[in-house]
């Protein structure tokens, strides 16, 4: 869940052992000597049989018993030790699930007895390592500080994964405390898990904070997974990785069991190399909670399965509005939105063009408020949830273990952002009530919502992203903008859709849409999808080659 903070963008701003064994962290000193070794990304990794590989293939191919649950796990377990923890290393995975392996086994005996939860029965599925699980894995949102004992409960969409199913393959590795740290920070680092790779060109960054999940799923480490957002994590690594990524309506899927920063912006959602895939895994990830109650307003709103509402030609008739004014990142970007809009039009889309989205850029200063004092709150909230399972129990004591272990904890970049929200009066202080008062009213009442509205759209297309820039321990991220804070701010849900590539590296385009609209949003993404087929599995090269 990263941010976004004026004058610089956050909003993008360990590794896995070998298959069945116990996973174990890397120190942030030992992954900088990694990340500056150029060799080892030199060997090509093995063929995969499973490179690219949909939910609904494995589903056939496990009901017409070519394939097992345990042998697709196992598959992927082999393809993380072999491209993630060792060649190429993406340390995209901060912990595999030593459980893994026999959750499948059972998966494969229930399928046996006639027994198929649904979409995601036996389908292997990596969570962002700032979602609680209540097995033998860690959750710490990549921080030293949380290392201790698993968490004693499930997350919500946890518990609704297992109960589809799904199989947890592990924890990935994020940017870490979500990206909410430092104004230097890089994306994708984390003191225990080290710097997440590209898997187009390595020495890229993956963007932050779901920079495990982007990379992992990219690269088919998993043939899902879970990232979470406050103004960007889903949305940047998705696009910069030539994913699909869905930011959902906020409370369509419970944020009870995750790492907070902010209680009004924070939301999971699926990341997938399809949108049938995005679909398949929001289904099982929505779900009214009674211990969160931003999901109240979402009870009968989400849909059991959400693969059956995509329809190729769903882009017919469709209003969508271009807002060309969210552009400009990289003049190649601009180029690719083009021929996306001219796609639009091509595949039906009723294309109104250009739209403005009123207020951008007006409510930044608030957002940063509102993060600050939600985060501070959220933090102690959590922390006090975990009990004696970490040994820090607010967030002054995350902020005091940083500095007693500023060796290995801060290599890099400081806690300045930590810091500010810990002096901060809470959410009882009124510059935090005028500043969310002043985020709902431009983002939402008079922002996008008022667009959508006054225009008729189906949904407001934008680049996603500019291109990956190089990763910069030292200095830090050269973020190349984005337009997630207007969906992110405003609540309501968006969907970045892979569109093209600039010297190599995907970027995306993004559907924004009304609250609750994310089945429509699915179908519009999905057509634009079939209708283009811009995704491409990744190279692992080194460095960006323009040859592809």
């Amino acid at each position: 869940m990263s941010s976004r903070v004026p004058r610089r963008d956050f909003l993008a701003a360990s590794l896995a052992t070998a298959a069945g064994a116990a996973a174990s962290s890397l120190s942030a000193p030992a992954a900088a000597r990694a990340l500056e070794s150029p060799r080892e990304s030199a060997d090509a990794p093995p063929p995969f049989p499973l490179a690219e590989v949909g939910v609904a293939e494995l589903q056939r191919r496990m009901a017409r018993g070519t394939t097992t649950s345990r042998a697709i796990t196992q598959a992927y377990l082999a393809r993380i030790a072999a491209i993630d923890a060792a060649g190429p290393r993406l340390r995209s995975v901060i912990e595999v699930n030593p459980d893994a392996l026999a959750i499948a086994a059972a998966c494969d005996a229930e399928r046996r007895q006639g027994r198929v939860r649904g979409p995601l029965h036996g389908i292997p599925v990596l969570i962002k390592d700032n979602i609680d699980t209540a097995d033998r894995m860690q959750t710490t949102a990549g921080s030293l500080a949380l290392v201790g004992k698993p968490a004693p409960r499930d997350a919500f969409l946890v518990a609704r994964l297992r109960e589809a199913g799904a199989v947890i393959l592990g924890k990935t590795n994020l940017s870490e405390w979500a990206n909410f740290r430092s104004t230097r920070s890089t994306s994708g680092w984390s003191s225990r898990g080290g710097q997440v790779r590209h898997p187009e060109a390595l020495d890229r960054n993956p963007c932050g904070s779901s920079s495990g999940t982007g990379a992992a799923i990219a690269a088919s480490l998993a043939t899902v997974g879970v990232g979470t957002e406050t103004d960007g994590s889903i949305i940047c690594p998705s696009s910069i990785c030539g994913l699909v990524g869905l930011k959902p309506t906020v409370g369509l899927v419970s944020r009870r069991g995750i790492i907070p920063i902010s209680a009004t912006q924070d939301t999971a959602g699926p990341m997938g190399r399809t949108v049938a895939d995005v679909a398949a895994l929001l289904g099982a990830l929505a779900g009214t909670d009674a211990d969160d109650p931003a999901t109240a307003a979402g009870a009968g709103k989400a849909l059991a399965d959400y693969t059956t509402v995509l329809d190729v030609a769903a882009l017919r008739g469709a209003r969508i509005g271009v807002a060309r004014h969210l552009g400009g990142f990289h003049p190649a970007v601009d180029a690719e939105f083009a021929r996306a809009v001219d796609a639009l039009r091509r595949l039906g889309a009723e294309v109104v063009d250009p739209v403005t989205v009123p207020n951008v850029g007006k409510y930044d200063a608030a957002e940063f408020t509102v993060l600050l004092h939600e985060f501070k709150a959220g933090v102690n909230a959590y922390l006090a949830s975990r009990g004696d399972t970490v040994a820090v129990r607010s967030l002054a004591d995350v902020i005091a273990f940083n500095r007693a272990n500023a060796a290995t904890a801060m290599p890099w970049f400081a806690q300045e952002l930590l810091e500010q929200a810990e002096a901060t009066a809470g959410v009882d202080a009124p510059a935090y009530r005028e500043a969310l008062a002043t985020c709902r009213r431009l983002a939402g009442a008079e922002g996008v919502e008022a667009l959508l509205a006054a225009e008729r759209l189906d949904a407001v297309v934008a680049p996603s992203n500019g291109p990956s820039w190089p990763t910069d321990l030292v200095n830090g991220d050269r973020y190349s903008g984005g337009n997630s804070t207007v969906a992110a701010v405003a609540g309501v849900p968006s969907l970045t859709v892979p569109m093209g590539h600039v010297a190599g590296l995907p970027v995306g385009i993004s559907f924004i849409g009304r609250a609750w609209s994310e089945g429509r949003l699915l179908a519009l993404g999905y057509a634009f999808e079939q209708g283009t087929r811009a995704r491409r599995a990744p190279a692992l090269a080194p460095t960006v080659r323009t040859d592809r």
